[in-house]
């Protein structure tokens, strides 16, 4: 089934009105602590200097991704909390999520790789992406990750 049809919007955590930051975090409760069965600190405070990616169907709230920006000029930017809402899997946004985070990325930091640390059983589904893994597996919560990054578009001089 082809991705819906969706809007994109990258957004600061301050700029979000209340009740889109709270089906933005049930989102993500939903699935990272409730569904995969992990409690972990869902609210890392990293979420106040992230940009928030989301794809949304009219209000509906279909996926959500974070960005966070390189902390040095020449450290990579990061992708993470990809999620997906279960009422809307099955349709390819995965795969858009991403595309339009990559997209988020290079636009921002142009000359920066970017990094996230996947869960390891979707390894493919990033590579597919260009992201290769740079360490062994891990437990992350009980969940096996692997660091992986993708080369920046524009190569520093």
């Amino acid at each position: 089934m082809a991705a819906a049809n969706y809007r994109v919007d990258l957004s600061k955590l301050d700029e979000l009105p209340a009740r889109e930051i709270y089906d933005l975090m049930r989102m993500r409760v939903d699935v990272f602590v409730v569904e995969q069965n992990c409690p972990y600190p869902e609210l890392d405070g990293k979420d106040i200097d992230a940009l928030h990616l989301r794809l949304l169907e009219d209000a509906e709230l279909l996926g959500a991704a974070r960005i966070l920006k390189p902390y040095e000029p020449r450290d990579p930017s990061k992708i993470g909390r990809v999620v997906v809402s279960p009422a809307h899997r099955g349709k390819r946004l995965g795969d858009a999520l991403m595309r339009e985070a990559i997209t988020a990325c290079e636009r921002l930091y142009p000359a920066n790789p970017i990094a996230l640390s996947a869960q390891a059983h979707l390894r493919r589904f990033y590579e597919s992406f260009g992201f290769v893994g740079i360490s062994q597996e891990y437990l992350e919560d009980g969940i096996p990750h692997i660091d992986m990054i993708r080369q920046p578009a524009i190569q520093p001089v």
